[in-house]
């Protein structure tokens, strides 16, 4: 007796699917290195705008903001600052804080004041943050 049975040979729809999956497996690796290969190992850069129109609803003034990570990597306890003065001084105070923003990025949000930021000095800054 022959121990070793003849094996049948693929089919062409066998062959078909078999190229077909080595290929997209082919593509997904080569991705994942290439993806791998070019990664950014920089630091988070922050950057916040409040050019958005301030509005004013039953006496508070809402100042929308938008804070953007253009870095390479996460940042973490994003604490925003936003102070006014008014005359040379300094009338208000707010602050934000963003839990996490990845790379490239936007979150936005507003602060409220009591008084009119449009007649004094508004300064809106990022005022630290934490890697992962």
């Amino acid at each position: 007796m022959n121990k070793e049975q003849e094996r049948p040979k693929r089919s062409t729809a066998e062959w078909v699917t078999f190229s077909l999956a080595s290929s997209i497996l082919a593509v997904v690796v080569g991705l994942v290195g290439y993806i791998w290969l070019n990664e950014k190992e920089e630091p988070p850069v922050l950057s916040v705008s409040n050019n958005q129109r301030i509005r004013e609803v039953e006496g508070q003034y809402y100042v929308p903001f938008e804070v953007v990570n253009t870095g390479g990597e996460t940042a973490e306890s994003v604490q925003i600052i936003a102070e006014l003065q008014i005359e040379g001084k300094v009338a208000e105070t707010a602050e934000q804080q963003i839990d996490f923003l990845s790379r490239g990025e936007k979150e936005q949000g507003a602060f409220i004041f009591t008084q009119d930021p449009r007649q004094g000095q508004l300064t809106v800054k990022v005022a630290s943050y934490k890697l992962p």
